[in-house]
């Protein structure tokens, strides 16, 4: 059984997330988590952190999986896309600077425990309860007033009683 993990646009270069890679090919999950976490080179941490969530999707795969027997199939540093800046140098010159990215992919493989459980349990949907038909007939609304159309133009007396009519469309109140 196998499971991957991909980690996309890893702010490190390829070249240097291969020399941490080329210490995990091949080891036990358990070894491997534990060179990363001793390493001292900063994408060790990222590279961790694939690996975990790799014998996760493991775990979430197949349910029952026995970890102490999971190894690390395949580690692969591909390269991502390449941020093209340039620094200003002398007599207006400028000089490129590349700032590469990756792609971490890690395969891990592992054994299945024999008698293992579905991993994951049947979705349930809960039965709806059928709404009572006596909540839905009510009594009947009261008849509305009727308004006045006539007079409720904008600037009439009917549609604002409470005002006095001035010449001025806005007054300020204060």
């Amino acid at each position: 059984m196998q499971a991957r993990a991909i980690a996309r646009y890893v702010r490190v270069t390829p070249r240097k997330t291969d020399q941490v890679l080329q210490m995990i090919r091949g080891k036990r999950v358990d070894q491997a988590s534990e060179l990363l976490d001793f390493s001292p080179k900063h994408v060790a941490k990222i590279i961790g952190k694939v690996l975990k969530s790799a014998v996760a999707n493991a775990v979430a795969m197949e349910g029952k999986i026995n970890i102490e027997h999971m190894r690390v199939k395949e580690a692969v540093a591909q390269a991502g896309p390449t941020m093209k800046r340039f620094l200003p140098r002398a007599q207006g010159r400028a000089t490129p600077l590349l700032k590469r990215t990756c792609h971490i992919l890690v395969i891990v493989e592992g054994d299945e425990i024999e008698a293992a459980a579905p991993a994951r349990r049947p979705r349930v949907t809960p039965k709806r309860q059928p709404v009572a038909t006596e909540a839905k007939v009510a009594a009947p609304a009261a008849p509305a007033a009727k308004k006045s159309t006539r007079g409720s133009g904008r600037g009439s007396a009917a549609a604002s009683p409470g005002k006095k009519k001035t010449g001025k469309s806005k007054s300020k109140e204060a």
